[in-house]
C-alpha cells in the first residue's frame, strides 16, 4: 500500500490493496507497515460545485426548450389558404381587446359576438367550393346547469338571454360526416375587471384562424367539424352547458376540444385529456409542437387548484372524451387588468394553431370516432408527457400497470437478496440510512416553514415574490436545502458511527484509520440508497392507487439504480466499498431532470402566480398559509430531487461551502424583503382587490329601517390593505371590525369608508324579497317573491336546515330550477344567476319546508334567505376611489365576486313566521299566511347578525384561537408580548394537548363567514390533541372558543382526589357488555341499566371561554356551552362543570340562565384548580346532563 500524506484522497486501489493484506493473513506485517499512514475518504468541492452548476444549469435549460421556445409567428403569404398563420389571428386578439373587458350583460359583450359572426360569415364566403360551411346565433332563453361535483358542489347556476355563435364545416358531399362531429370550443365573455386579450380573445382568434383553414381542407373529411363560440363561461360554464343541452347539433359530437387560459400566452399544454385515450394518442401522433404533461391532469383533478373549464361540462353532463388545452404564462394576472395584449407572446398562437390544425386534419378524416357517452376506465386512461416540446410519449395504463409492477418486483427482489446477504448489520445500515431520510424531509420542511412565517412579519406584503420569482427560489429554496443537507448529514454522521463499530468489530485486521475512511465510504452509499428506497415507496403508492403521474417516480427510480447497479453495485460482502462515482450520478439523474425538471419549475411559477387569487374569504385564512403551501411544496422538490446529489457532499470539502452559500443567500434575501428593494408588485404583476360600493339592506342604520351604504375594499391576495388605503385616501378605515356577507363568500377583513356612499344609487334599486304565500299542515310550503330590480346577475343563498327542496321560475312562469334533491355546502345552497340584458328580474321561489324543521315561532336572527344583486355600474365616489387606486393593485373578477355595485338583503326565518289567516284549506285544515303589503317594505331592511357555526377546531384554526385566547384573557399586553403569548398558546395546542387514554377532549370554535367552497385536505379520524386534524384552505374567521374535556375528575366527593380503581372500570365495562349484549330485545330494560351505570363515567369540565369583543352579545357564548353540552353527553358524561370568575357577573348571569347551579367545595376536598393568579376567586358550578 501507498504512502499518502495526511489528508489525501482514498482512491479504490488503496482500499483493494488493504483488502488483500487482510485476506492474506499478514496482520502483524500490515500493522506496523501502516501504522503511519494517515487516509481520509474526500471528494474535491469543486467536482460538489461542478456537479450543483450542472444540474441548475441543465434543469433551466430542460424549462427552456420545454416550455419557452416558441416557434416563429408565420404571414399569410407563407402558409397559404390551408395554413395557420399567426399574424391573421392576431388582427382578431387586437379588434376583441380594444372593446375592453365584455362580461356578460354588457353592451361590449354584444358588439363582441357581433365581431365574431362577421368573422364567421366571411369564412363561409370564402370556403373551398365543396365545403359546406353554416353559422347559427344561437340564443338561449334559459337554463340550469346543476352539476354536484368540485366547485359545483351546493350549486344551482341559472342562465338567461344568452347569445353564442356556432360554426359547422362539413363536407358537401359526404352527407353522414353531418352525424359525426368535433367539437371545438371556447368562450368570448371575460370577466368585467379585464379585457381578456389571454381568457380568451386568444383562443378565439385560434378557433377563427383554424375554422379558415379548415373550410379550405375539409373536402377531404369524413367527418365534421363544429366550431363554438359560447358566452356565459365566466359565470359558471354557462355557455357549454346550454349548447350541449339546447342546441339540435350537440347530439353529434363524438370528441370535445376546449380552449381555455389561465394566464396569457406562451405554449398551450394539454392539461385534461379523456376518459377515452382516443384524443390524446392521435394529438400525440401528429402535433407538431406538443407540449403536454399529465401531472398536471393529476393536480387538477384532485381539487387543488379552485377552478373548471367548459370540458367539465362535456365530460360530465354530454358524456364527451377529448381535449384540454390552457395558456398558463403569467398566470399571476389571470382575471385582471394585466390580461392585455402587451403581455401576449410572439409565437404562442402560432405554437396552438398548428397543432390544433394537426390534430383536425387527422380526426377529421379518421374513420373511427370515439362513441360518446364514455366510462372513464382505469385499465383504458391513457399516460401521456411530452419531452423537450418535440417528442410525445402516451401509454395505456394497463402497461403502466405491467411496467410499474415488473419494475418493483426486481426492486425487491434485489433488495431482499442484498439485506440476506449482508445480515443485521444491512438490516441496521438500510434503517439508519431511511433515518437520514426521515431527518432530511423535518429539516428541509422545518427551516422553510420558518421563513414562510418570518415573512409575513419583516415583509410589506407575505408574498414578496410574486413579481419577481426567482426571489422565492432565494427565501425557500436556500433554506430547503440547507434544512434537507443538515438533516441527511446528521444521519449521515449516526450511520457512519454505526458502521465504524461494525468495522470495527468485524475487520480488526484493518488499520483505525482505514476502518474510518470504510465507514464514511459505506454511509455514503446508504444514504444514496435510501434516496432509491423513498422513491421506491412513492412508485408502490402511485401504482396502487392509479396515478398517472407515477412515471416520474418510476424514472427517479430505475434511472440511478441502473446506473449504480452499473457502476457500483456488487452482491459480495466481502468487497469493501469505494467512493460513489461521478458518473453514477451524472448517468442516474440525466433521465430524470430530462422528464421533471421543466415541468417542476413550471409548476412552481404557476403556484408563485396563483398567490395573487390565493384568498377566497378575504381575512378568514391567516396570511401565511400561502407561503407554507409553497415552503412545503419547494421543499419537497428539494428532498425529492437532490437526495441522490447530496449523499455526495458528506464525504467532500463542500460542506462549510454549502452551508455558508445558503444561508447567505437566505439572509441577502431577507434583507431584500425588509429593506423593500424588491417590489412585491408592479403595475403588470399587480395585486388582486375588489372594490365595491355596498348598499346593505340587512343593517339598522341608528334603529331606522334603512339601508347602510358603504365602500369596501378588500384582497384576494394575502396581507392587509393599510398601504393602499392611504394611498387613496377617503377616508378608509381597515381591519375586522366590519363582516360583509356576500353570499357566495365572506369578508372578515376589509377597508372601509362611508364618504359619500349614499349617492349614486336609489331606494328603487334595493332588491325586494318578500312572503306571498306560506300554508302550513303535514307539507309546509311557502311562496317567496323576488325582484332584483336592475340587476341580471345574483346570488341567492337558501338554508338547507330549513328547506328540503325548492323550485325557482320566471315571471312567465318558466321553470328554471326544477325540483329533486339539492346538496348544500355548511347548510346553505346557492343560486348563481347570470343573463343579458333581456333576462328576467322577477322571479318565484318555492320553498318545501323539511320534515324536521318544527318551527311555529320566531327564529330570531336565523336567516332563511340571503340575497346579493351586482350591477356593472361606476357610483361616483367608486370612480373617485378607482381612479386613485394604486397602480401595482388591479380589481380581480370572477364568478363569485361582486361587481362594483352590490345590493344585499335576506329574509329572516322569524319574517316567515307571521300571523295565520281563518281560512281553512281542504281537511288538512292548512292555515295561509299572506304579507301585508305594509309589512313588506319591513322584509326589505330586516336586521341580521353574521351565520354563525359551531364545530370542532381544526389545524388550521390554530392560530385565531390563540389570538382569541390572548386578546380576550391578556388584552392589556401590545407587540411584541402579546405575539409571543399568542405563539406560546399556539405552541401549547400543537404540543401540549396530552390526552390520557380513555379520556376525551376538544376545541369548539364559533366560526362565522364559512365559505361554501370547501375543500379539505388530512382525515377526519386523525387528530392533534382536541384538534380535528384536516385543514380547510376556506375557513371561515374564529369568533369564539370553548375547550370542554373529560380529563380532571371533578365528581363531588370528600377527601383527596381519587381515580377509581381500575377493577371498577373493568368491572363496569363487562356488566355493560354483558347489558348491552342480554337485552337488546328489551330496550326500557337495558337503557335503565345502562343509564344507571353512566354514573361512573365521570363529569366533563369547561375552560378557555373566550369570545372576541367586538361579537359579544349575539349568543355565541350561548351556542358554545350548548354544544359543549352535546360532546359531553356523547362522551356519556352525567354531567358538565365549569369555574365562573366571582368578579365577572355576567358570565354568572350566561351560566345561571343556562341551567348551570354553584356547587359548595365540600370541606378537605383536595379538587383541581383552574391555572388562575392567585387573587382571583370563583365558583364551582355545575349542571346535570
Amino acid at each position: 500500500m501507498r504512502q499518502r500524506g495526511k489528508g489525501a484522497s482514498l482512491k479504490p486501489n488503496s482500499i483493494s490493496s488493504a483488502a488483500n493484506h487482510e485476506n492474506s493473513g499478514g496482520e502483524g506485517e500490515n500493522s506496523s507497515r501502516d501504522k503511519n499512514v494517515a487516509l481520509i475518504a474526500k471528494r474535491s468541492s469543486y467536482v460538489v460545485f461542478t456537479l450543483f452548476v450542472l444540474v441548475i444549469y441543465g434543469s433551466w435549460g430542460v424549462y427552456h426548450y420545454q416550455f419557452e421556445s416558441l416557434p416563429a409567428p408565420l404571414a399569410l403569404e407563407h402558409v397559404g389558404k390551408r395554413g395557420f398563420s399567426e399574424h391573421e389571428a392576431m388582427k382578431h386578439v387586437e379588434a376583441l381587446a380594444q372593446l375592453g373587458p365584455h362580461p356578460v350583460g354588457s353592451d361590449t359583450l354584444e358588439s363582441a359576438v357581433k365581431y365574431v359572426t362577421e368573422a364567421a360569415e366571411i369564412i363561409k364566403k370564402t370556403a373551398h367550393w365543396e365545403v359546406n360551411v353554416e353559422v347559427d346565433r344561437f340564443h338561449v332563453k334559459s337554463g340550469a346547469n346543476i352539476m354536484v361535483g368540485a366547485l359545483f358542489k351546493g350549486k344551482s347556476l341559472v342562465y338567461s338571454d344568452l347569445n353564442h355563435v356556432v360554426l359547422r364545416i362539413t363536407p358537401k358531399y359526404v352527407s353522414e360526416a353531418e352525424e359525426r362531429a368535433i367539437l371545438v370550443s371556447s368562450h368570448i365573455d371575460t370577466v368585467f375587471a379585464g379585457e381578456g386579450a389571454g381568457d380568451c380573445s386568444s383562443c378565439v382568434a385560434v378557433m377563427l384562424e383554424l375554422a379558415r383553414g379548415v373550410s379550405q381542407w375539409a373536402h377531404g373529411f369524413k367527418n365534421s367539424v363544429i366550431f363554438l363560440f359560447n358566452t356565459g363561461e365566466e359565470e359558471g360554464l354557462n355557455g357549454a352547458h346550454s349548447f350541449v343541452t339546447q342546441h339540435p347539433w350537440s347530439d353529434t359530437v363524438r370528441v370535445a376540444v376546449d380552449l381555455e387560459a389561465m394566464g396569457i400566452g406562451g405554449k398551450s399544454s394539454i392539461f385534461q385529456a379523456g376518459p377515452n385515450p382516443w384524443a390524446i394518442e392521435n394529438f400525440a401522433a401528429v402535433a407538431k409542437y406538443p407540449s403536454a404533461q399529465i401531472v398536471a391532469q393529476d393536480i387538477f383533478s384532485s381539487g387543488a387548484i379552485k377552478s373548471a373549464t367548459d370540458f367539465q361540462v362535456y365530460k360530465e353532463v354530454a358524456g364527451l372524451s377529448g381535449l384540454d388545452f390552457a395558456y398558463v404564462d403569467y398566470t399571476a394576472v389571470y382575471h385582471t387588468k394585466n390580461d392585455k395584449l402587451q403581455l401576449l407572446q410572439p409565437g404562442s398562437l402560432q405554437h396552438l394553431g398548428e397543432n390544433m390544425l394537426a390534430f383536425l386534419l387527422r380526426a377529421a378524416a379518421s374513420p373511427s370516432l370515439p362513441e360518446n357517452k364514455a366510462v372513464e376506465s382505469n385499465e383504458d386512461k391513457a399516460i401521456y408527457f411530452d419531452i423537450l416540446g418535440t417528442y410525445m410519449v402516451t401509454f395505456r395504463q394497463r402497461f403502466a400497470n405491467m411496467l410499474y409492477n415488473s419494475i418493483i418486483m426486481q426492486s425487491l427482489l434485489l433488495w431482499t437478496t442484498s439485506l440476506l446477504m449482508g445480515g443485521s448489520s444491512a438490516v441496521i445500515s438500510l434503517a439508519l440510512g431511511c433515518l437520514s431520510l426521515v431527518l432530511m424531509w423535518i429539516f428541509s420542511i422545518s427551516f422553510s416553514v420558518a421563513v414562510a412565517f418570518v415573512l409575513t412579519i419583516i415583509s410589506s406584503s407575505p408574498v414578496p415574490y410574486v413579481s419577481y420569482p426567482w426571489l422565492a427560489l432565494c427565501l425557500f429554496g436556500a433554506p430547503a436545502l440547507l434544512g434537507a443537507f443538515t438533516g441527511q448529514h446528521v444521519g449521515y454522521i449516526i450511520l457512519e458511527s454505526y458502521l465504524a463499530r461494525t468495522f470495527t468489530e468485524r475487520r480488526r485486521n484493518l488499520p483505525a484509520n482505514l476502518r474510518t475512511t470504510l465507514a464514511e465510504l459505506d454511509a455514503e452509499r446508504w444514504v444514496f440508497k435510501s434516496g432509491l428506497v423513498q422513491w421506491f415507496v412513492l412508485l408502490m403508492l402511485g401504482n396502487y392507487y392509479k396515478i398517472g403521474s407515477s412515471y416520474l417516480a418510476l424514472a427517479w427510480l430505475a434511472s440511478p439504480a441502473f446506473a449504480y447497479g452499473f457502476l457500483e453495485a456488487t452482491l459480495s460482502p466481502t468487497r469493501l466499498p469505494k467512493p460513489l462515482k461521478t458518473a453514477t450520478i451524472l448517468i442516474g439523474l440525466s433521465v430524470p431532470l430530462l422528464l421533471s425538471s421543466g415541468m417542476v419549475i413550471r409548476l412552481s411559477a404557476t403556484i408563485m402566480g396563483t398567490s395573487i387569487r390565493f384568498v377566497r374569504n378575504p381575512g378568514a385564512s391567516p396570511d401565511w398559509l400561502g407561503n407554507v403551501i409553497l415552503a412545503v411544496f419547494i421543499a419537497a422538490v428539494v428532498c425529492l430531487t437532490l437526495v441522490y446529489l447530496l449523499s455526495y457532499i458528506h464525504i467532500s470539502g463542500a460542506k462549510v461551502p454549502l452551508v455558508v452559500a445558503t444561508t447567505s443567500l437566505l439572509v441577502l434575501s431577507l434583507v431584500a424583503v425588509w429593506g423593500g428593494v424588491v417590489p412585491p408588485f408592479t403595475e403588470d404583476i399587480a395585486r388582486g382587490v375588489n372594490v365595491v360600493h355596498v348598499v346593505d339592506a340587512t343593517r339598522v342604520n341608528g334603529g331606522d329601517l334603512e339601508p347602510v351604504s358603504y365602500i369596501s375594499m378588500f384582497s384576494t391576495t394575502p396581507g392587509n390593505l393599510i398601504k393602499e388605503a392611504g394611498h387613496i385616501g377617503e377616508g378608509f378605515a381597515c381591519g375586522r371590525d366590519r363582516f360583509s356577507d356576500f353570499v357566495t363568500f365572506s369578508v372578515n377583513y376589509s377597508c372601509w369608508t362611508e364618504k359619500d356612499a349614499g349617492i349614486g344609487w336609489l331606494k328603487s334599486d334595493i332588491p325586494s324579497i318578500h312572503v306571498a304565500k306560506d300554508t302550513r299542515g303535514e307539507n309546509r310550503e311557502t311562496q317567496v317573491v323576488i325582484d332584483t330590480t336592475i340587476s341580471t346577475r345574483w346570488s341567492l343563498a337558501i338554508n338547507t336546515g330549513e328547506i328540503e327542496d325548492f323550485q325557482l321560475r320566471d315571471a312567465d312562469s318558466d321553470e328554471l330550477i326544477p325540483l329533486g334533491e339539492k346538496s348544500g355546502v355548511d347548510g346553505w345552497h346557492t343560486i348563481q344567476f347570470s343573463g343579458g340584458r333581456k333576462a328576467p328580474t322577477k322571479f318565484h321561489l318555492s320553498l318545501f319546508w323539511s320534515g324536521n324543521s318544527t318551527r311555529t315561532t320566531s327564529a330570531g336572527d336565523e336567516q332563511l334567505l340571503r340575497l346579493r344583486t351586482d350591477v356593472d355600474r361606476l357610483t361616483p365616489p367608486m370612480e373617485t376611489i378607482l381612479q386613485k387606486l394604486p397602480r401595482w393593485c388591479s380589481l380581480f373578477g370572477k364568478s363569485t365576486s361582486p361587481h362594483t355595485l352590490a345590493f344585499l338583503s335576506s329574509l329572516p326565518v322569524s319574517k316567515v313566521m307571521c300571523g295565520f289567516g281563518d281560512s281553512m284549506i281542504g281537511e288538512n285544515q292548512e292555515k295561509r299566511c299572506v304579507v301585508e303589503e305594509a309589512s313588506q317594505v319591513a322584509e326589505l331592511f330586516p336586521t341580521t347578525s353574521p351565520e354563525i357555526v359551531v364545530r370542532e377546531a381544526r389545524i388550521e384554526d390554530c392560530w385565531e384561537v390563540a389570538e382569541t385566547h390572548c386578546s380576550c384573557f391578556f388584552p392589556e399586553y401590545s407587540f411584541p408580548l402579546d405575539f409571543v403569548l399568542r405563539f406560546d398558546r399556539l405552541v401549547g395546542m400543537l404540543f401540549g394537548f396530552s390526552v390520557p387514554k380513555g379520556c376525551e377532549r376538544t376545541c369548539l370554535v364559533a366560526v362565522i363567514g364559512s365559505g361554501e367552497d370547501e375543500f379539505y385536505i388530512g382525515s377526519d379520524d386523525f387528530k392533534i390533541g382536541g384538534l380535528e386534524g384536516k385543514i380547510s384552505l376556506n375557513k371561515g374567521y374564529v369568533a369564539g372558543i370553548l375547550t370542554v374535556d373529560t380529563v380532571a375528575d371533578f365528581l363531588p366527593r370528600k377527601g383527596p382526589l381519587r381515580q377509581r380503581s381500575r377493577t371498577l372500570e373493568l368491572v363496569t365495562a363487562f356488566v355493560e357488555y354483558i347489558a348491552r349484549l342480554i337485552f337488546t330485545s328489551s330496550h326500557r330494560l337495558s337503557d335503565y341499566l345502562l343509564r344507571s351505570m353512566e354514573v361512573w363515567r365521570g363529569v366533563a369540565y369547561i375552560s378557555n371561554v373566550a369570545v372576541r369583543e367586538n361579537f359579544r352579545r349575539k349568543g355565541i357564548a350561548k351556542r358554545l356551552i350548548a354544544k359543549a353540552e352535546a360532546k359531553a353527553k356523547a362522551w356519556g358524561c352525567r354531567a358538565i362543570a365549569l369555574h365562573c370568575d366571582l368578579n365577572n357577573p355576567e358570565a354568572m348571569r350566561l351560566y345561571t340562565g343556562q341551567g348551570f347551579k354553584i356547587i359548595k367545595i365540600p370541606d378537605g376536598a383536595n379538587w383541581p384548580h383552574p391555572r388562575l393568579s392567585g387573587d382571583v376567586k370563583f365558583n364551582f358550578m355545575m349542571k346535570l346532563l
